[in-house]
């Protein structure tokens, strides 16, 4: 009988085995977004990842045995706007916006391939210095719409309003349809960028990931009263039905969508005195971004992800004390004490004095561009990638393989 019993045993675990195994269907994700989508984070800083123990072990999945950054074996991505030409192949570092850099896409797709077991295809849309209002924005939403002020301004600066409309009409949702019909190229013939692909299985398309903002929240014209509450409301609405459009055009009713929260500068409870002057429009933007994640029609299939959570403040606070001590050295020229040169050849004492070992390597190794593009930090944006995908894992998926 025991050996009967244990028979038994072997076979439901085989088959056990054999089911955790079975293939699975393609799984394809749409990244979209303006230029912190396409990522500004050279890979040079992928060293700064590991002097920070809470983000070591992200380094870690990010390299391989090699040391150098990982080639996933189930990860294949589509990209365009980051090179004059699409470009194909398995996911690794080097489809940002240009070789040498990463967006969250690299994250994204080495958290999926990890938790989900299924094969893998990122479609990345993304080009930079872009609109909701206008370049992005969906069929639904409606022509652009000019406020009097707007119009009123133009025709005292003897421009000519209907000249302005009709090439604002012109611009209108070109992005939205360059990404629609990219998407649609890629799934029309998927053995092009996956030559593994098994159409006995098929694919799903299980999610749509937004990552755009920085042209919106500085847009005054179209945004006059952003300092106000509700003031980018227009946003919401406009991003709302984006939503709408794309899972209308992709016919997918419930495909599941995260939105990237704009999170440049970190939280704003933490801004210092000169970043407070910004603090109300930061803050109005943020919430309008993620405000369609809350609307009834959405729950369960939209989230939003603040990516201020993600931003590095030790990298901040010894960019500003580095910054600090550059204005005492120009000071001292302005003020007659030292000349342009003497105070230029002061300056590297002055950091080696002023600052740690540990904050000189951090801005030696973690920067590599500005404020707007997250500092070209990949810890930061490795992070955003990963938090994005943890975001989508969590959502209810689709249950309709194509």
């Amino acid at each position: 009988m025991k050996s009967i019993l244990a028979l038994f045993t072997l076979v439901a675990l085989h088959c056990g085995h054999l089911r955790a195994a079975a293939p699975k269907p393609l799984q394809v994700y749409i990244l979209a977004g303006q230029s912190n989508m396409q990522g500004h984070a050279m890979i040079r800083t992928f060293e700064h990842i590991g002097m920070d123990p809470a983000t070591k072990p992200m380094l870690a999945e990010m390299l391989g045995p090699d040391g150098k950054p990982k080639v996933c074996d189930r990860v294949w991505i589509s990209s365009i706007g980051c090179a004059e030409t699409e470009q194909t192949g398995k996911l690794t570092a080097g489809f940002g916006a240009s070789a040498e850099k990463i967006g969250p896409e690299f994250t994204f797709g080495i958290y999926l391939e990890k938790v989900t077991g299924a094969p893998v295809l990122l479609i990345k849309t993304a080009w930079g210095g872009k609109s909701l209002n206008t370049d992005f924005r969906p069929p639904g939403a409606g022509p652009y719409v000019f406020h009097e002020p707007q119009l009123a301004a133009f025709q005292k600066e003897g421009k000519d309003p209907e000249a302005i409309k009709a090439a604002k009409a012109e611009e209108t949702g070109v992005y939205y349809r360059l990404m629609v019909d990219h998407v649609k190229r890629v799934l029309g013939d998927i053995k092009r960028v996956v030559p593994d692909y098994q159409p006995t299985l098929g694919y799903q398309l299980a999610g749509f990931v937004w990552f755009q903002g920085w042209n919106d929240m500085v847009d005054s014209s179209t945004y006059p009263q952003r300092g106000e509450p509700g003031g980018y409301d227009a946003y919401s609405v406009v991003m709302a039905q984006l939503i709408r459009d794309v899972r209308k055009d992709l016919n997918i009713p419930k495909l599941p969508f995260v939105i990237g929260v704009l999170g440049i500068g970190g939280s704003t409870a933490e801004y210092g005195p000169d970043q407070q002057r910004y603090k109300t429009i930061h803050d109005n933007f943020r919430n309008a971004m993620a405000a369609p994640a809350g609307m009834p029609e959405f729950q369960g299939n939209v989230a939003a992800v603040r990516t201020e959570k993600f931003w590095d403040q030790e990298l901040t606070a010894a960019r500003e004390k580095e910054n600090r001590i550059k204005q005492r050295a120009g000071k001292l020229a302005e003020d007659g004490q030292l000349t342009p040169a003497a105070a230029g050849a002061a300056l590297e004492p002055m950091l080696k004095e002023g600052l740690t070992e540990r904050e000189r390597l951090m801005l030696e190794k973690g920067i590599s561009n500005l404020e707007y593009h997250y500092l070209g930090s990949a810890k930061i944006l490795g992070r955003i990638g990963q938090g994005l995908a943890q975001a989508m894992t969590g959502l209810n998926p689709p249950t309709n393989p194509q």
